[in-house]
């Protein structure tokens, strides 16, 4: 889940991802520069993604102002 790039836009319990480019309704420091190419908007719009390289897969902020950020149910290839 590290590289993934799909289109999957909800998180594991159903709630809407906030685009990466937004910075509502949380703010974060997530953005497509030179750390984060991965996060451009052209390409990761509001789609989870992994830019912490973080070992529980694929993540986003959500929409819902009370609940920051959950991971992806994003399925694994065999």
């Amino acid at each position: 889940g590290i590289e993934y790039s799909g289109k999957l836009s909800s998180t594991v319990s159903g709630l809407t991802c906030q685009r990466w480019d937004s910075q509502q309704p949380h703010i974060h420091f997530h953005t497509a520069d030179y750390f984060y190419p991965e996060l451009d908007v052209s390409a990761a719009h509001n789609f989870c993604r992994n830019p912490s390289n973080d070992r529980n897969g694929p993540w986003c902020y959500t929409t819902d102002p009370d609940i920051n950020r959950e991971y992806c149910d994003v399925p694994f290839c065999a």
